[in-house]
């Protein structure tokens, strides 16, 4: 039997360019082979999470076993910890192990990205990021690397943490600059995405007419990042979008708002029947799902 390949974070993200991660993405929801079984999240003691994604296709099976531990935050342990394994349906042999938390980074940029590139009305920037995080980080390079961003503007609540962020997009020849009022920010920023800990609103200001608005950070019905006043203006003004129908349960900004998640379309829904354009501004809220774990499989086992 062949050993599986471990990747470390590096290897891992090496395997998972944003281009092809996009791409592969996009190929996945219109792929009928696959299933995505419930993902099982059990609480810890603590507050943290272990979470259970198994996910599969026609060639591929793969099962993400990682930990959220929000306490981790400000103490140089990272929230995400875990890997991805990655077996051969027709042989079931164990192919690759993938580090969990660069994976869950990478991904959740790339559906961010492709979201963009299908519902954004204007995607020339600035880019506005809520929160200098792993996920911030990560939104940067995708949105530069598959949407020529040029330039952006972060806000998190640590300076240090947002300044560390402005000169790694300087380092990437973009233009940067730190703000301390992201509302005010995004009247000058047709695109923005808030990727913070979801544990209150960081963004209040209804969006520009022409603005993309991508939230990632709550996948919970506590969790929260926009306001609900904003959530009920883009859906009576423009058009909201949900990664998949399990935001019905997990889409803490949009079940805050008391909005019906379920009569929501899917990024999914939209690309194998695009709607008629809406004017207005466009929400996409990012909860997560294993499907997005598989394509990254997919497209590391490229060239393997």
């Amino acid at each position: 039997m062949t050993s599986a390949l471990l990747l470390d974070p590096d290897a891992t993200a090496a395997r998972l360019p944003y281009p092809a991660l996009v791409a592969e993405t996009a190929a996945l929801l219109q792929d009928t082979s696959v299933q995505v079984p419930e993902r099982r999240v059990q609480p810890l003691p603590g507050g943290g999470s272990l979470f259970v994604m198994p996910a599969l296709d026609s060639r591929v099976a793969i099962t993400k076993l990682i930990t959220f531990t929000p306490a981790n935050a400000g103490t140089g342990r990272p929230a995400i910890q875990g890997d991805v394994v990655v077996f051969d349906v027709a042989t079931g042999e164990r192919r690759l192990i993938l580090d969990g938390p660069t994976v869950t980074a990478r991904r959740t940029a790339a559906v961010s990205a492709l979201a963009a590139q299908t519902l954004a009305p204007n995607r020339s920037g600035p880019l506005l990021i809520v929160g200098a995080g792993v996920q911030g980080r990560a939104h940067l390079e995708a949105f530069a690397q598959t949407l020529g961003v040029a330039r952006v503007v972060i806000a998190s609540r640590s300076d240090a943490s947002a300044q560390a962020l402005a000169q790694h997009a300087r380092a990437l020849g973009l233009k940067a600059r730190v703000t301390q009022d992201a509302d005010a920010a995004l009247a000058d920023c047709p695109l923005a995405v808030t990727c913070t800990p979801a544990s209150g609103v960081v963004l209040r200001a209804a969006p520009r007419a022409d603005g993309f608005l991508c939230a990632v950070g709550a996948f919970t019905p506590r969790m929260v990042e926009l306001g609900p006043e904003l959530c009920r203006h883009v859906a009576a003004q423009g058009t909201i979008v949900v990664d998949t129908g399990d935001a019905l349960h997990e889409a803490g900004d949009l079940l805050q708002a008391g909005l019906d998640v379920a009569a929501l379309p899917t990024l999914g829904g939209w690309l194998r029947q695009p709607s008629p354009a809406r004017a207005g501004p466009v929400l996409f809220k990012s909860c997560g799902w294993a499907g997005w774990d598989l394509a990254a499989a997919r497209t590391a086992l490229r060239g393997l």
